[in-house]
């Protein structure tokens, strides 16, 4: 039933004559939303699973690159835009990957039975989280963060493990997320004289990302064998490819670049994953 019965709009007042208003753009013929529309515009605004997204998807995983081009050329509306892209992927990856066995901490989480102890090495034999030096110097001019760490260093595996896993789910998508200006900052190092510009290589970084989500979450079932192995090199291949459709290199020239970013994503990666475990160790409690 309409809750619009006069030719107002609702939202700005304009007079209107038409299904939409010509000053604001709102529909005219109001009525109570329903179940079905809500789940509409979850799906549609939120996780981009829409009519566009099938050619997207495939486009992304089978044609290196194709996306990019595709959208450098002007070609967008028939894909999903690449951020909501990446944020969906991203979204359906570490949901994935928190409740699958992937997920699972390698020292089982669960609470030990009454009785049992947890075995843990001797002191002697576990090192210190940093050396002695360093712990004064935190001593002195971060007092909360030493506490932390000595805090961290008087835990067992049991509960390393589970601050360590806590950590990982809180920062890791901010890490990851926050790594792909640096990303598109390599590679616009790397293509210094081709002319192009920053948010060009940002397109390609969000492109390459949501790629290694979907691979990422597909290895997480693939059983070791053949299939994995064929995707193991899919997954080795298609940086270069990709780089090449894009960029318009030659095979060398595409070589040496994907090598080198390879090495500098590696380092940026490794600072990443660092930052992350000493978040979650500060911010345990």
């Amino acid at each position: 039933m309409d809750i619009a019965t006069d030719n107002t709009c609702r939202n700005c007042g304009a007079t209107t004559s038409g299904n939409f208003c010509h000053m604001c753009g709102q529909e005219t013929h109001l009525h109570a939303p329903s179940f079905s529309e809500f789940m509409h515009e979850f799906i549609g605004h939120y996780v981009a699973l829409e009519g566009r997204l099938w050619g997207t998807i495939t486009r992304l995983l089978f044609r290196p690159g194709l996306l990019t081009a595709e959208y450098v050329a002007g070609r967008r509306k028939r894909y999903v835009e690449p951020l909501r892209l990446y944020l969906s992927l991203s979204i359906i990856f570490f949901a994935v990957l928190k409740f699958s066995d992937a997920g699972v901490a390698t020292v089982d989480p669960r609470p030990l039975p009454p009785g049992a102890t947890q075995q843990v090495a001797p002191a002697k034999e576990q090192p210190a989280i940093v050396n002695e030096r360093l712990q004064q110097v935190l001593q002195k001019e971060t007092p909360g963060i030493s506490h932390s760490i000595e805090r961290f260093d008087r835990m067992n595996d049991h509960e390393k493990s589970a601050v360590m896993q806590a950590g990982f789910y809180k920062y890791a998508p901010y890490a990851i997320f926050l790594l792909m200006p640096v990303f598109a900052l390599w590679l616009k190092l790397l293509y210094l004289g081709t002319g192009k510009k920053y948010g060009e290589h940002m397109l390609f970084a969000l492109h390459s990302n949501a790629f290694a989500f979907v691979m990422l979450g597909v290895f997480i079932f693939l059983p070791d064998g053949f299939l994995k192995f064929v995707a193991l090199c899919w997954v080795a291949g298609y940086l270069p490819w990709a780089m090449q459709r894009v960029y318009q290199k030659g095979k060398w020239g595409t070589f040496w670049r994907w090598v080198l970013l390879g090495l500098l994503h590696g380092v940026s990666l490794a600072i990443a994953v660092l930052g992350v475990m000493g978040l979650g160790i500060i911010s345990a409690h």
